[in-house]
């Protein structure tokens, strides 16, 4: 069963850690995280949540970002608002977050080793991007990283009713391709995405173990 974590890695050069990622036959899908999978936008997202919250005189700790990237933009605000004691509302500060994200995506860039795979892979077997982000987020996050022709289908929260850790994104993602949700394998770079592969019965690559020395 493929499960490739970072713990796995200790001694391999770049090009071994790529080979490493490679998704390992047999496998009927593909299916990738956005954020942080096949596109670095973690940099940019936390320039845009720190702009926004701060247009409501809000300052965003980047350690406190970066510890709970992946949660869902509701539980994030709402995760601020509890720890720092405010009342934001949240369609008004998702309102300020859209404006800089228009202004901001094209500094997206792809994840080169998680994008040649889904490159080599395009036509082969059908493929997936299952985010816990909304789909006005990761529509053009993926059309700005020149990669939306290669995807089936994109599934996003807006789909489902609950988000990772929940199975339910993946799961919806196997249907749509008409394929058995053993018969996938997911990447993902968070523990949260882990778990809703494991709940899913995928196999799952952690993609985390591209960035052990940065």
């Amino acid at each position: 069963m493929q499960c490739i974590s970072s713990s796995e890695t200790q001694n391999l050069d770049g090009q071994a850690l790529n080979q490493l990622i490679a998704p390992s036959p047999p496998y009927a899908a593909l299916i990738f995280d956005c954020d942080g999978t096949l596109a670095n936008t973690l940099p940019v997202h936390c320039q845009i949540w720190m702009a926004a919250f701060r247009k409501f005189g809000a300052e965003v700790p980047e350690a406190w970002y970066y510890e709970r990237t992946g949660l869902p933009a509701g539980e994030l605000i709402a995760a601020f608002n509890q720890s720092f004691g405010y009342t934001i509302d949240e369609n008004m500060l998702g309102a300020e977050r859209q404006k800089h994200f228009a202004e901001l995506i094209h500094q997206v860039q792809e994840v080169d080793a998680v994008a040649a795979i889904a490159r080599a892979n395009s036509g082969k077997v059908p493929m997936a991007v299952a985010s816990n982000g909304q789909k006005s987020i990761v529509e053009p996050t993926v059309e700005a990283i020149g990669l939306r022709s290669l995807f089936h289908t994109i599934v996003t929260l807006d789909d489902v009713l609950i988000g990772k850790p929940a199975p339910d994104l993946f799961l919806l993602a196997a249907e749509r391709m008409g394929v058995e949700p053993g018969e996938c394998i997911v990447y993902e770079d968070s523990d949260t995405g882990l778990e809703a592969a494991r709940r899913a019965g995928m196999r799952w690559v952690d993609v985390r173990v591209l960035w052990r020395e940065s």
